[in-house]
C-alpha cells in the first residue's frame, strides 16, 4: 500500500525531528526555498547561514534562543523528481536493500517536505522508451500517486530505459524554473552528459542522489539484467574483485568531478534509515553553496 509508504515517511520524518533541537521542516527544507517579501509570516530558530538581517532581536532577547523572521514565499516553487527506471534499479545496494525501495522512500521524503512547504510537485521517467510525465501539483494526493505509478511499473527495460533520455525529454520541452531531484545510482550519474548537465544548470537548479549498488563480487550474487545468479567460481574470484572495485573507485571520481565542475550537489543513500538525514544535509549543502 503507498499509504504504507507516507506513513513511514511521516514516522521517519518525525523521529529525526525530535532528536534534533529545531523542527525539521523549518531547520532544512523551509529555510532552503522559502522567498522574501514584505511580510513575515513567523519566527523560527536560527540555522546556521541565515542572514543576520532576519533575525529579530528583541523577540530573541525574549526566548533563550536566536530566532529570526520566516518570510512569506512569493511563489511556489517547482519541484521535479527524475527518477531512472532501468532495470539495475531493481538491484540491491551495499546495504542489502532494494534499490527501488530506497528510491521509493527518497522520492517520498523529498515529496513530503515539498508537500509541506505548499511546493508543485511533479516526476518524470523513462518507462520503457515511453517518457511518464506526472503534472506539477500540489498535496498529499498528488504524492501518493506518483508513488504508486513508479512502484507498481515493472523495470524490465534496458536501453529502452535509459536516463539520458528523461534529461534530453527535459532540455527540450521544460521551460519553466525548477528544482530537479535526479535520483540514481552511480552508472546513471556517469551515462548523463557534461553537456546534459551545462544545459540543465542553466535554467533549474539541480541535485543528485545516489543509489548505491551492491559488489558483484565477494558473496552469492543475482544478475538483475540475466535473471540468474552470478557463478560462485565468478563472484568469489579475488582477481575480479579487485577489478570491480577499481572500476567503481574511478566511475565515483569521475562522476565527482562532474558534479564539481557545475556546482552540483549530491547525496549517496544505501539504506532507507539515513534517507532522512541525508535529504537534509543535501538540502543544506545546497543552501550554503547559494549564499556564498
Amino acid at each position: 500500500m503507498i499509504s504504507d509508504y507516507i506513513t513511514k515517511v511521516k514516522a521517519n520524518i518525525s523521529i529525526y525531528a525530535t532528536q534534533k533541537t529545531s523542527s525539521v521542516l523549518d531547520g532544512t527544507y523551509t529555510s532552503v526555498y522559502m522567498g522574501r517579501s514584505m511580510n513575515f509570516e513567523d519566527l523560527r530558530e536560527y540555522v546556521p547561514g541565515d542572514s543576520i538581517r532576519d533575525i529579530d532581536w528583541k523577540a530573541s532577547s525574549r526566548s533563550r534562543n536566536l530566532l529570526v523572521k520566516r518570510y512569506v514565499a512569493e511563489k511556489k516553487h517547482n519541484i521535479l523528481l527524475l527518477m531512472d527506471s532501468g532495470i539495475k534499479m531493481t538491484g540491491d545496494t551495499p546495504a542489502g536493500s532494494n534499490k527501488k525501495e530506497v528510491a521509493l522512500y527518497t522520492m517520498g521524503t523529498i515529496s513530503y517536505l515539498a508537500y509541506k512547504n505548499g511546493d508543485n510537485i511533479g516526476a518524470i521517467y523513462n518507462k520503457d522508451g515511453l517518457i511518464k510525465y506526472h503534472q506539477f501539483k500540489t498535496g498529499l494526493l498528488n504524492v501518493e500517486q506518483i508513488l504508486a505509478s513508479y512502484s507498481s511499473d515493472g523495470f524490465t527495460g534496458r536501453a529502452a530505459c535509459d536516463i539520458t533520455k528523461t534529461v534530453d525529454y527535459i532540455i527540450n520541452n521544460f521551460r519553466r524554473k525548477m528544482i530537479i531531484f535526479i535520483i540514481t545510482d552511480m552508472k546513471g550519474m556517469s551515462m548523463i552528459s557534461d553537456p546534459q548537465l551545462k544545459r540543465l544548470i542553466c535554467r533549474h537548479d539541480v541535485l543528485f542522489v545516489n543509489i548505491g549498488d551492491a559488489d558483484v563480487t565477494g558473496g552469492r550474487s543475482f544478475d538483475v539484467d540475466s535473471g540468474r545468479y552470478i557463478p560462485t567460481f565468478v563472484s568469489g574470484s579475488k582477481r575480479l574483485m579487485k577489478i570491480e572495485r577499481e572500476y567503481k573507485r574511478k566511475m565515483r571520481e569521475d562522476n565527482n568531478r562532474k558534479l564539481v565542475r557545475y556546482g552540483i550537489i549530491n547525496a549517496d543513500i544505501d539504506n532507507e534509515k539515513d534517507i532522512v538525514q541525508k535529504i537534509i544535509e543535501l538540502l543544506e549543502k545546497h543552501r550554503h553553496a547559494n549564499i556564498r
